[in-house]
């Protein structure tokens, strides 16, 4: 199962493997405001983002 989110440039994309997406913000993008950028989508990666991400990994979990 995959998660999708809405990149800079408004498009949708499926990310394959939450959990690695997952891991990958708590390391890297764990505070403040940062660019990911995820296979040429950028995602600016902020306190929303974060929570939002949150939020889908607690429906992935459940499914």
């Amino acid at each position: 199962m995959s998660i999708k989110l809405t990149d800079n440039s408004g498009n949708q994309v499926q990310i394959p493997d939450p959990p690695r997406f997952h891991q990958h913000i708590l390391q890297f993008h764990s505070r403040g405001t940062s660019i990911h950028d995820e296979n040429g989508h950028y995602f600016t990666v902020d306190d929303a983002f974060r929570e939002k991400l949150e939020r889908l990994m607690r429906a992935f979990r459940k499914s």
